[in-house]
């Protein structure tokens, strides 16, 4: 019995090395070329793309793999970074909360359950973030409550890049 609790461990922690080094590979911004009237420094969101740009200029940009909101939670228009935050604790908001009443009211920052990831920064109004993820998968989807969801690599690269009052740009 040991031993076969002892391979099937041994193979869940190969498929988890398999899925994390997938993952990490595909974590990496690509500089693309990027049209559009935004100053260099912008945080450009296409939701239907599910795809986060950072502007660099002369028609320029990183571009990432974002999770957006799903249907009946996605939002456009502009906001700026008001906050910046490693390792954030999260209490779900009243709509999360409303449909998961069996969450905590806080998470702490660091536990694998807290959705906020690795790194999150805050966009003025209060309601959204731009952050990281403890369920990698579901990057590339309609998947949130209206936050901008990214791998936890991306995020981490994002967050160095930008500062507070970086202008946030969200179009369908």
């Amino acid at each position: 019995m040991a031993y076969r609790r002892n391979a099937a461990y041994g193979l869940m922690a190969a498929a988890a090395a398999t899925l994390m080094a997938a993952t990490q590979a595909q974590a990496r911004p690509q500089m693309v070329q990027f049209r559009g009237d935004y100053a260099s420094g912008t945080i450009v969101v296409r939701t239907s793309e599910r795809r986060l740009y950072f502007v660099l200029g002369d028609g320029k940009a990183l571009r990432y793999p974002v999770g957006v909101g799903r249907a009946g939670k996605q939002w456009s228009g502009t906001a700026f970074i008001d906050g910046k935050h490693r390792y954030p604790a999260w209490s779900p908001p009243a709509d999360v909360k409303r449909d998961k009443p069996s969450l905590p009211d806080v998470i702490p920052g660091g536990s694998p359950r807290n959705p906020m990831g690795v790194a999150a920064m805050t966009l003025s109004g209060g309601q959204y973030a731009i952050h990281g993820t403890n369920v990698p998968g579901s990057v590339g989807g309609y998947v949130s409550y209206g936050c901008i969801r990214m791998y936890n690599q991306d995020i981490t690269d994002l967050f160095e890049r930008v500062s507070f009052g970086t202008q946030v740009v969200v179009t369908h």
